[in-house]
């Protein structure tokens, strides 16, 4: 039943993009042969007349579309006709063409503005995130920290903690035996080797030559590497992260679980001087909190991850509201809202763009609609609306994209032919838009792969 929710608002977005193309064009003279819900591919479903224009309900209601004389080539509108979109002035053929966009955004900051007056509030994006207490387990370091149910986690390795994904995130890349060994720390441990054991001075040389068999080494006390830290956009999953050091081979990896707790070690011939030094300076992450304990600000000791990542603390997060008390908050706060989000979706857009953001991380229709039901399931239907006015806040964006078959793409074509003064070749735009629809329907079939992928392996 959600899912159908979720479905029914998504719908109404495609809805409205296109009443925006129709009423423009409608309010600028043009004949509007058809307006469609759904793209034109297998049965329609309904057909109806409304004045001069044709409405069609497809089978396939990814999409919607209106559609001018110009469209078709055996229109009754002789070529001259002004209510062909073709005979109106540049500034009227970017109105129609930018109008779905607009309307698109002024759905999204109407919904918004719904959800502060129905609720009295707006969400920040921000938690504040408590202690709720302390798990058990002999690898849980979260049993020798003073830390207490009740406390506020302030911040972790200088990163302030306003969302629980950023505690889990610092927590999961200081894990313990992470695969990488920092450099500072093969250096100190290389003088620590040959401190406690010269006769591997000859080994120093060279690294690579394997350590001859039965020798007993004795372990140095291992030493724990720097804090990790993370930047804003690898917390928010903009950047991957990158961790520093160098990589243990599968070798070295083995060895550094062996010695892991013993003192000394009996090498079997196999070992070189760089595997070992490697294979102790893996170690651990301390993790840093602060809290705050009933006004107090606490410097906890520092925290030691295991090797899943888990330091043992429960969290219980509650989001910081905005509260919209009077209709100029409503406005305003509305305003902020929607703008902080859209400044996201189009930072993110851009990180997609440059690659920072594999295209396997890219979803679509499918794993919407399964998120927005789950959230309108847990959270109720404000919750629901929210998601739909950044989901419209989304289709605007992408549809500005500079894509032939997209908004976007009309009107950069649009913008050449007020630039150079004449009209670009019908030819040259059906050709560019052939491809450029070509790309968005490869990007589709990837997006829906993407979706059932993580819907069939339980990531939504």
């Amino acid at each position: 039943m959600h899912i159908i929710t979720m479905l029914f608002l998504l719908s109404i977005l495609v809805l409205v993009h296109e009443l925006g193309h129709f009423w423009v064009a409608r309010r600028c003279g043009v004949k509007v042969e058809k307006f469609g819900f759904g793209l034109p591919f297998g049965p329609t479903l309904y057909e109806t007349k409304w004045g001069e224009t044709t409405i069609c309900v497809h089978a396939f209601l990814l999409g919607g579309y209106v559609s001018f004389p110009d469209d078709d080539p055996d229109s009754d509108l002789s070529k001259d006709d002004p209510r062909r979109i073709s005979n109106k002035p540049v500034w009227q053929r970017m109105l129609i063409v930018s109008a779905g966009v607009t309307a698109n955004m002024l759905i999204a900051y109407i919904l918004v503005i719904i959800v502060a007056a129905g609720t009295g509030g707006v969400p920040s994006g921000k938690y504040d995130i408590f202690v709720k207490g302390v798990q058990d387990g002999k690898d849980l370091y979260a049993s020798q920290l003073n830390i207490k149910e009740g406390d506020k986690i302030i911040s972790a390795n200088g990163v302030v903690i306003d969302s629980p994904l950023k505690f889990i995130e610092i927590a999961q890349r200081s894990k313990k035996f992470d695969g990488y060994a920092e450099y500072k720390n093969i250096e100190s441990q290389k003088k620590s080797l040959i401190e406690l054991n010269p006769i591997l001075v000859k080994y120093a040389s060279d690294e690579t030559k394997p350590v001859e068999k039965g020798l007993k080494i004795i372990i140095p006390k291992l030493l724990p590497e720097k804090s990790i830290s993370l930047s804003k956009d690898t917390i928010i999953g903009f950047t991957t992260y990158e961790p520093q050091g160098s990589k243990l081979s599968e070798a070295q990896e083995k060895l550094r679980n062996s010695i892991e707790g013993k003192k000394e070690l009996i090498t079997d011939g196999q070992i070189t001087f760089n595997d070992l030094t490697r294979a102790l300076s893996d170690t651990i992450h301390p993790v840093n909190i602060v809290v705050d304990r009933n006004g107090e600000t606490i410097n906890l000791a520092p925290a030691y991850p295991n090797t899943k990542g888990l330091i043992g603390i429960k969290m219980q997060s509650k989001e910081v509201n905005i509260p919209t008390t009077n209709p100029v908050t409503v406005l305003t706060k509305s305003w902020d809202y929607l703008y902080r989000n859209t400044y996201f979706m189009v930072y993110g857009l851009w990180k997609i763009i440059t690659g920072h953001i594999p295209v396997h991380n890219l979803h679509g229709i499918i794993a919407i609609t399964k998120v927005g039901g789950d959230i309108i399931a847990k959270n109720g239907i404000w919750d629901g609306l929210l998601l739909t006015a950044l989901i419209s806040m989304d289709l605007a964006i992408v549809n500005l994209l500079p894509i032939p078959a997209l908004d976007g793409g009309h009107l950069m074509f649009l913008m050449i032919e007020k630039i150079i003064g004449r009209p670009v070749k019908e030819e040259f735009i059906e050709r560019v838009s052939k491809y450029g629809f070509l790309f968005l329907i490869s990007l589709m079939i990837i997006i829906i792969f993407n979706d059932i992928v993580a819907l069939v392996t339980d990531k939504l």
